[in-house]
């Protein structure tokens, strides 16, 4: 299997239909949140190979990525029925959305964007920056950490799956709070683009990851 192996530390549920792998880091492996590895497994000995954008703010002894499960899916369910201790492999870190710890932030994720969304954000706090994070979700994932950062003081905005008015009054009010961020399926992803463009901004501007 190419890539390569790692370890799985631990599985944990951060939500409905929503877990979080904890994997041991490979030497050089230096990734920034926004950033995203190519996951690989072979359940049942056939080889399925996924995308995962990390949602740990940093990377040290170990990184964190956040797998959606969808149960009629070959690798998800199967990764989120580890154990801890089990192998599989990464190649990457990807891509050039990345937040190196310079300015305010705001992170708008629909689903499964929250996993990088909110490792950004945890990351501005931790470097001394302000953070909002606006999350549509029907079913909200990460909330633990995402409470943590209200109390913290950023700006937390849980917007319901349906309500796409609400999400472009979201993005109207907080999109000149920092670098706009955006993680989500591309009809998501498209919906904020055109929030920002009716209000009056240039989408150009943001940092918008599409996860197809």
């Amino acid at each position: 299997m190419e890539g390569t192996p790692v370890t799985v530390e631990s599985v944990s549920e951060v939500g409905p239909d929503t877990v979080t792998l904890e994997l041991a880091t490979p030497d050089g492996f230096d990734a920034l949140p926004g950033q995203f590895v190519l996951l690989r497994a072979a359940p049942d000995d056939e080889v399925l190979s996924r995308h995962y954008t990390l949602s740990s703010p940093s990377v040290g002894e170990t990184f964190e990525l956040t797998v959606g499960i969808d149960p009629d899916g070959d690798l998800s369910p199967w990764l989120a029925a580890l154990e801890g201790g089990e192998t599989v492999h990464v190649d990457g870190p990807f891509g050039r959305i990345t937040y190196e710890g310079e300015d305010d932030v705001v992170a708008v994720a629909g689903g499964p964007g929250v996993g990088p969304a909110v490792a950004i954000a945890e990351a501005a706090h931790d470097a001394g920056h302000d953070a909002v994070v606006i999350y549509q979700a029907d079913e909200p994932a990460h909330t633990e950490r995402l409470e943590a950062l209200a109390d913290a003081g950023a700006t937390v905005v849980f917007v319901d799956g349906d309500a796409d008015d609400e999400l472009a009054d979201a993005i109207a009010t907080h999109r000149e709070d920092g670098q706009l961020y955006a993680f989500g399926f591309d009809g998501f992803v498209t919906a904020v683009a055109d929030a920002i463009e009716d209000d009056g901004g240039d989408a150009d501007d943001a940092l918008i990851e599409n996860f197809g």
